[in-house]
């Protein structure tokens, strides 16, 4: 990506959050800055499901909702798949 896309990706971070976090049951999705990671839930407000904000085999946090696989580590985090169609990544 260009340089473009990184400011805009910088700029998006400072003013919705830091990091991604989602469901794996529903596929919610909420941003969060890092300095109040403490005060995120660890189930889904919208379902109960697990809020899943960092990697379970690296603890890397999320850039993208789309994240089907760490983008540090490169394990899965989540099957590529929610409600019958395929994740479609950034």
């Amino acid at each position: 990506m260009g340089k473009a896309s990184d400011w805009l990706r910088e700029e998006r971070r400072k003013v919705l959050g830091d990091w991604v976090a989602f469901c794996l049951r529903c596929g919610a999705g909420r941003r969060w800055f890092e300095q109040f990671e403490a005060e995120m839930p660890d189930e889904c407000p919208q379902c109960g499901g697990v809020l899943l904000r960092r990697c379970p085999s690296c603890q890397a946090p999320f850039s993208s909702i789309a994240v089907v696989d760490c983008e540090e580590c490169g394990e899965p985090v989540r099957p590529n798949e929610l409600f019958g169609a395929k994740i479609k990544r950034d």
